[in-house]
């Protein structure tokens, strides 16, 4: 937000420097991120002077050019060669003098110097309007009044204006300082704090006064609730033209176009006291009346950008008796607006619900000035002050006449808060006794009235413009903010204390795990929680009513929580691999959520990414692309530096995984690890494959343990025997694991696939898969006929139930 140091002075008198001022309003909370300053006229017409042309002939080698003498003040009589047609002897003319710096039409600067032109040396230039930014003409240089003085500064003669901006941060509860006027308010608490008893002075009504009662608009308040009050007249006679220089300089300095007098007037009342106004063309408004009331659902609407607009059902309209005219509070329409030929106009003031206008801004996606004010509360008490401010101003720079009485519809007048303060509560958050004297000054400077005062606390009514002090708590923080933090004392000891931090915390097992990934060359990522909606169309393992949706969406793309972190992931993935980084492993922590009947959850996960090579090309080692058992190494790492001990390998069931297992322990599932579906990386628009780990933290912190447990080392060997089958491409290792174990349920003790094959050696349909079965007997050595015979078995049922063959 720009604040304007001169238009701050229009309400309180200083002398203070800007950048003091600037110190003074960041303690009070209103922080200032830097001061620019503005001039009217870009350059401030430095290095300008009025000069009186003593000589004027024609130059000797241009037909064109003409040679001056031109005395620039104080006997100091220089040489100008000067193209102009108009210039003559005897003028007084704007000169810009060695050194002074110019701007082209557009803005670049440039420097007068010493030159010489057709063989005539010139000491400066003399100046056409557009050159010195004081108008667009070039038809010859500015001719000044005969009255100047020689040496006169330009900058005195045509009045320009400087002024400092404060750019100020201003945090979302502070409605009351979204104007000059607020801001003046909040600077004089301040500077009374440093014994600078400053007075704050309102701009006087008292030349509002009706001229006649010609033009009567009739206004129909539909709903009260939603606008609570709602304030007009009419001014006729009004004549359309540019503002006067001190307002649009105003404007201009806190970064506003000017426009027209009447939109120019608006504006400047608007950001002079925070009020939003609107004129209308009174002659556009049919029947003479003015209707606010909710729009129809579906209702259409063209804004004064040229957009057509649906609208809901809780959007506030304002509308005459035929169509609607504006979206209250957040932008007018196409048709009803000052024009050039406007010359009788509605000017309306009003208090809509804050909640309303912000949801109607943001379904619209549209932000003014207007709505950014009335999102966050304006002082509805300022309503008809401001209309009678503005309606004044109209009449006087745009002429006209006020035609009708002020309509003012409050029918329920909004109590000012009550608030009960008591000083041992300030005492005890604040940390620090402050003098009930001081107390009582700080909280008349903030216009907060004192009711009545006992030993134990102050009975206070709280202004109507300070909507976010509602509480004893923000009574409080609003004395501290004026008493000042700095002067709060702190104590120079330091207290620790240790708290104890078990090492199986989440967070210290996190960071014992990233660090181990980052030391084999992953990167950790953070994503968003909010994703699209359409990923879950995408695998079957996510159910779309299962979705937390966000209640007000910023998109489609972020409108509900995550079920996996798999296609966030593959975000990160994809914007990486379009960027030519092909080579990735990455991982992240982060939460899943999903709501079932009415009830809500969210679950912990550690998910790991790997697609590319396993290491960077060089010169004697080939590339060799990562695969399964890669990560499969890295997650089996994760597990074994925890203390995992007999983990089982099933087969996956996430439907996002072509190829995959599992791990389990105690009968929980700790972790789900595969080939990412090619559907799923087309949708991506990912070329290459990609590996994907979903380790379940929550499981992996509930059976993490500190205890260490000795087992005894079994005394009888456990026996590996490797097979190689030819099955169907329909068949899954989910299948043949299944197999094994109904088959051998008391001496078969791990089943794990250790390769897949499918290309042109195989037949069509084909795929090969190599896998290992590992049997121990706990009480005896195992015998090779007895292996030979469990192989055997197994074999013969792999065969029977899926038609697989031993691959030679």
């Amino acid at each position: 937000m720009k604040i304007s140091y001169n238009w701050i002075k229009d309400f309180i008198k200083l002398d203070l420097p800007a950048e003091k001022v600037g110190e003074i309003l960041t303690d009070l909370g209103l922080e200032v991120e830097g001061i620019e300053t503005f001039e009217s006229v870009r350059g401030g017409l430095k290095g300008i002077v009025v000069g009186h042309v003593l000589e004027c002939e024609k130059h000797p080698n241009a037909d064109k050019l003409s040679v001056t003498k031109v005395d620039l003040g104080n006997g100091n009589i220089v040489q100008i060669v000067c193209g102009a047609p108009n210039v003559a002897k005897g003028q007084k003319v704007p000169v810009a003098t060695i050194g002074t710096t110019l701007f082209d039409s557009e803005g670049k600067p440039w420097q007068i110097k010493k030159g010489k032109i057709r063989g005539e040396e010139s000491f400066g230039m003399i100046c056409a309007e557009d050159e010195l930014g004081l108008g667009s003409s070039h038809e010859g240089i500015m001719i000044l009044d005969q009255s100047l003085e020689a040496g006169t500064p330009c900058s005195k003669v045509f009045n320009v204006e400087t002024d400092e901006v404060f750019e100020i941060g201003l945090t979302p509860n502070r409605a009351d300082a979204m104007s000059h006027f607020g801001v003046a308010r909040d600077l004089r608490a301040g500077l009374l704090q440093q014994e600078i008893n400053k007075e704050v002075m309102t701009p006087s009504v008292n030349d509002f006064f009706i001229d006649n009662r010609t033009l009567k608009i009739d206004v129909q308040v539909e709903n009260k609730e939603l606008i609570p009050r709602y304030c007009g007249v009419t001014i006729s006679n009004v004549k359309i033209a540019p503002s006067p220089t001190w307002l649009q300089n105003r404007l201009r300095a806190i970064g506003l176009t000017p426009k027209n007098n009447v939109i120019d007037i608006t504006n400047y009342v608007l950001h002079e006291f925070g009020q939003p106004l609107h004129a209308f063309d009174a002659l556009r408004i049919s029947d003479k009346k003015i209707i606010v009331k909710t729009a129809t659902e579906g209702q259409k609407f063209k804004t004064l950008d040229d957009v057509e607009r649906t609208l809901h059902s809780d959007d506030i309209l304002i509308c005459d008796s035929q169509k609607p005219i504006c979206i209250a509070g957040v932008l007018g329409g196409i048709n009803s607006g000052i024009t050039e030929n406007t010359t009788h106009i509605f000017l309306e003031s009003a208090y809509f619900n804050p909640v309303a206008i912000r949801k109607t801004a943001k379904r619209q996606g549209i932000n003014t000035d207007a709505s950014f004010r009335f999102e966050r509360g304006i002082d509805i008490n300022n309503c008809k002050y401001v209309l009678l401010r503005a309606a004044a101003m109209i009449k006087k720079i745009a002429g006209g006449e006020i035609s009708s009485e002020v309509i003012d519809f409050y029918p329920k007048k909004q109590e000012d808060f009550q608030v009960f303060l008591t000083f041992d509560k300030v005492d005890k958050l604040i940390g620090q006794h402050i003098p009930q004297n001081t107390i009582k000054s700080i909280l008349r400077s903030l216009d907060i009235q004192i009711n009545s005062s006992t030993e134990r606390g102050l009975g206070l009514t709280i202004p109507s413009y300070r909507v976010d002090v509602q509480r004893e708590v923000d009574v409080i923080e609003e004395i501290l903010r004026i008493y000042g933090y700095n002067n709060i004392n702190f104590s120079t000891k330091v207290n620790a204390t240790m708290a104890h931090s078990s090492k199986l915390d989440d967070f210290n097992v996190q960071n014992i795990i990233a660090q181990q990934l980052t030391a084999q060359g992953f990167f950790e990522i953070m994503s968003n929680s909010l994703t699209n909606v359409e990923y879950a169309n995408l695998s079957e393992h996510i159910v779309q009513e299962n979705n937390v949706k966000i209640l007000n969406p910023l998109s489609n793309d972020l409108a509900v929580m995550r079920q996996t972190l798999l296609f966030s992931g593959l975000e990160a993935l994809e914007y990486n691999l379009n960027r030519k980084r092909t080579d990735l492993q990455l991982f992240e922590f982060g939460k899943s959520y999903y709501q079932q009947e009415g009830n809500y959850f969210e679950k912990k996960h550690l998910c790991l990414f790997v697609t590319g090579n396993k290491s960077t090309e060089t010169w004697n080692i080939p590339t060799q692309k990562t695969d399964f058992f890669l990560l499969k190494g890295y997650v089996t790492s994760i597990f074994e530096r925890l203390g995992f001990i007999n983990l089982q390998e099933k087969p996956t069931d996430n439907k996002a995984l072509q190829e995959g297992i599992s791990f389990w322990i105690n009968n929980q599932k700790l972790a789900d690890l595969g080939v990412v579906k090619k559907s799923i990386l087309k949708y991506f628009d990912i070329k290459q494959e990609v590996i994907f780990a979903d380790i379940h933290w929550d499981i992996v912190l509930k059976n993490i343990t500190s205890n260490i447990i000795l087992k005894e080392i079994p005394k009888y060997p456990a026996v590996r025997r490797d097979l190689a089958l030819l099955i169907d491409e329909k068949i899954s290792f989910k299948e043949l694991y299944q197999i094994a174990f109904e088959t051998e349920k008391k001496l078969l003790k791990n089943v794990s696939l250790f390769d897949v094959y499918q290309g042109n050696h195989l037949p069509k349909g084909k795929k090969s898969y190599a896998m290992s079965f590992t049997i121990q007997d706990d009480s005896k050595t195992l015998t090779d006929k007895q292996i030979d015979k469990i192989i055997a078995n197994l074999q013969e049922q792999f065969s029977a139930k899926t038609g697989a063959e031993l691959r030679q």
